[in-house]
């Protein structure tokens, strides 16, 4: 792995961070103006493995908070980021000495760099969940049991909020009408943990991983059609071991709202060279894919559109009518796929109909056959 992070990785980071992103967790090229400005004027961020922080160290996270759609309309700042990562330094007693990002998904992947850079402190090679989930309780943290709150939000107005609570639903509840009376996006610093801590319960490598997913999109590795690149290193990473190409086709249907603080909606696509059909479930990110109403993949695990050309991922706010685009799965980190962590990001917490089934069981009762690459390689154990 790299040992730091410099502007001519940005672009990379940006394009895998858009594909762990599920189509939410924020546009990350928007993310990566900020990032770029950033390291240009501070210089490099170092990049640490997990297993390198001290149990002792204070890891906090920079964030923003809020719909994906109103995140490209307003844009954060690095100095929002910092007001509510200071207000939460006052608050628990502690100065930062690393940095780690709350998902890789998205521009939450690219504001901890940024924000990094500018307070001269490491940034981990880790994160809460190996992709993007639109809740707060929704984490790896969450689940290896650390606490979600104190948790501050900032606004670009000077505005800022501490809230105390013992269950991270409960700061969920809290914390979205105040992003939402903020302007429906804000900045944000949760999971203020040690570095043991951080150890027991984020994703390692999952930077990395967006780096290397990054450069098989944008053609730094091999000849070779882009899909097949992003499918060849997705199956050889230790996080993301099954993946598949579930469905090629256009897309014919769209619907969205924008309420509560999320993106809900569907898209719906058509088979280029068949009459099939499909359909992707999306609350900011994407939450299942059916084909001709059989199921073919469920969150935890990974479900991404992306350009059939390119093979750049199309957040759910940049779906359009008529896009040829590659509907791409697979599996989640092994933190994710826990009875700990089902509980509080399987199927049921976003109110879908059914158990969790991982998506290798699915693909192999439908028969969906793997695009060209290496053989699938999975690494940990799944939930069964």
């Amino acid at each position: 792995m790299a040992d730091r992070i410099t502007v001519a990785m940005i672009d990379d980071l940006a394009a895998g961070a858009a594909f762990l992103g599920t189509g939410g967790g924020g546009d990350p090229f928007i993310g990566a103006l900020l990032c770029r400005e950033a390291l240009e004027r501070f210089g490099p961020v170092r990049l640490l493995p997990l297993a390198d922080i001290g149990d002792d160290a204070a890891v906090f996270t920079a964030a923003a908070m809020g719909a994906p759609t109103i995140l490209i309309e307003k844009l954060l700042s690095l100095e929002d980021a910092d007001s509510a990562v200071r207000a939460l330094e006052r608050h628990v007693g502690r100065a930062a000495t690393a940095i780690i990002a709350a998902e890789v998904g998205g521009i939450n992947s690219t504001l901890p760099i940024a924000y990094a850079a500018m307070r001269d402190l490491p940034l981990i090679d880790a994160d809460g969940m190996g992709r993007a989930f639109p809740s707060l309780q929704m984490t790896a943290f969450n689940a290896a049991g650390i606490a979600c709150a104190p948790l501050a939000l900032a606004d670009e107005f000077g505005n800022r909020a501490i809230i105390e609570t013992n269950v991270a639903e409960t700061a969920e509840e809290l914390a979205r009408p105040l992003v939402v009376s903020f302007g429906a996006s804000a900045a944000l610093s949760c999971y203020p943990m040690t570095g043991a801590e951080a150890k027991r319960g984020a994703v390692a490598g999952s930077m990395s991983a967006a780096l290397d997913i990054g450069a098989a999109i944008r053609g730094h590795s091999a000849d070779g059609e882009p899909i097949d690149r992003l499918l060849d290193i997705l199956r050889l990473h230790p996080l993301y071991g099954h993946a598949y190409r579930l469905f090629d086709g256009k897309i014919i249907g769209l619907e969205r709202d924008t309420s509560r603080g999320w993106v809900f909606g569907t898209c719906e696509m058509r088979g280029l060279e068949n009459g099939r059909r499909c359909l992707v479930r999306f609350q900011n990110e994407n939450l299942s894919v059916e084909i001709d109403g059989a199921l073919h993949a469920i969150v935890p695990d990974l479900i991404t559109i992306v350009d059939r050309e390119t093979a750049h991922a199309i957040p759910t706010e940049s779906l359009r009518y008529g896009q040829r685009v590659v509907v791409i799965g697979c599996s989640a980190p092994r933190q994710l796929r826990t009875p700990a962590a089902m509980a509080i990001m399987g199927p049921a917490a976003f109110g879908l109909a059914g158990n969790y089934q991982p998506i290798e069981n699915l693909v192999a009762q439908s028969g969906v056959e793997p695009a060209s690459g290496p053989d699938i390689v999975h690494h940990g154990e799944d939930m069964r």
